[in-house]
């Protein structure tokens, strides 16, 4: 990132760029200012967009061909294309004679660093992954919003925020701007206020069902997952989901079981520190051997649903009365009459 911003500073550009990594909200700030520093946005004859898995190399490599048309310089932007999670030999090929009027820009959620083209552009460009913001960069970057707004707030307040934001620096913003929005006028933001304005991800709906499952809260579970299929969320991303929470708090109660202090257990199951604070609660819920036999419930089940066994909008109903059930010994008896 460090180098991007001194490119644009000096005025001297690579060739080609590859700005990829799930950080969404900087990735796309550091490719507008790329973009914006080498060619106005609005000059389509000598600015070129490629998006979606169906970018072909061949065209890609032809439009690289055109000269620039009444300016220095031709900007090729390449969005989300995949061709760096497989074969792109062309344009790994290509990057040896990317001519001097051209700068080409890749822009990523991943990107495959053994394959030829990220090595290629590499060699004879520059490479940049944008990961996930640690959580005091997030805080900061938030408490910086409101004090440049002249906003107060309290500590469990910007817990309660983060709670239902997550970490993911676009939802932040936008949910910050809300924010402000909705509180103008006034100097102090509540914890009421958020709860009035912000948006709680579908993940933290999941997590809220989870929680409700773990505590044997069987009607709050369910109607949870009515509201989901009520707000249009597809029955298989919610069994995704449960499954995904589930995986997780099957890594974290092991690490627990294992004496991994709080820092380690952040570190290996890859969540922040306020993640973790709501999940050791429900691990505690569950035996890791409960918790490894969900893990494999769920798989199970997605494989049920995909093979026909099973209809999607039942399968998340039947785990989630599975799971909440307060006898444990009448879940281990259902596992036996499936079986």
């Amino acid at each position: 990132m460090k180098r991007i911003s001194e490119d644009i500073k000096n005025r001297e550009w690579e060739k080609v760029y590859l700005l990829y990594g799930e950080e969404d909200y900087v990735k796309n700030a550091y490719r507008d200012r790329l973009v914006q520093s080498l060619v106005s946005p609005e000059d389509t004859m000598n600015l070129t967009r490629f998006e979606g898995q169906d970018c072909d190399e061949q065209a890609i490599i032809a439009q690289a061909e055109t000269l620039p048309l009444f300016a220095p310089r031709r900007v090729i932007l390449v969005q989300d294309s995949g061709l760096f999670r497989r074969k792109s030999d062309e344009l790994a090929d290509y990057m040896k004679t990317l001519p001097d009027y051209l700068v080409m820009i890749f822009v990523e959620s991943d990107a495959d660093k053994r394959g030829r083209l990220y090595k290629a552009v590499k060699k004879y460009g520059h490479t940049a992954e944008f990961v996930r913001q640690p959580e005091e960069v997030l805080r900061r970057w938030f408490l910086g919003r409101l004090k440049s707004e002249n906003k107060k707030i309290r500590r469990e307040d910007v817990e309660l925020f983060f709670q239902m934001t997550g970490d993911d620096m676009s939802n932040i913003s936008n949910e910050t701007e809300k924010l402000l929005c909705y509180t103008m006028g006034r100097d102090v933001i509540t914890g009421d206020d958020i709860r009035a304005i912000c948006t709680w991800r579908v993940q933290n709906r999941v997590f809220d069902m989870i929680r409700a499952v773990s505590s044997h809260r069987q009607r709050e579970a369910l109607d949870l997952y009515y509201d989901l299929l009520a707000l249009k969320e597809p029955p298989m991303r919610i069994l995704y989901l449960l499954a995904q929470e589930f995986n997780r708090l099957y890594q974290i109660r092991c690490l627990l079981s294992e004496g991994e202090p709080d820092d380690g257990i952040i570190k290996k199951a890859g969540i922040p520190p306020f993640a973790l604070r709501k999940y050791i609660p429900v691990c505690k819920n569950y035996t890791v051997k409960e918790l490894k036999e969900a893990v494999g419930d769920f798989v199970q089940t997605e494989t049920d649903v995909k093979t026909g066994r099973l209809k999607d909008e039942f399968s998340v109903e039947m785990m989630i009365v599975k799971y909440s059930a307060a006898d444990k010994g009448g879940r281990k008896q259902e596992r036996n009459r499936k079986k």
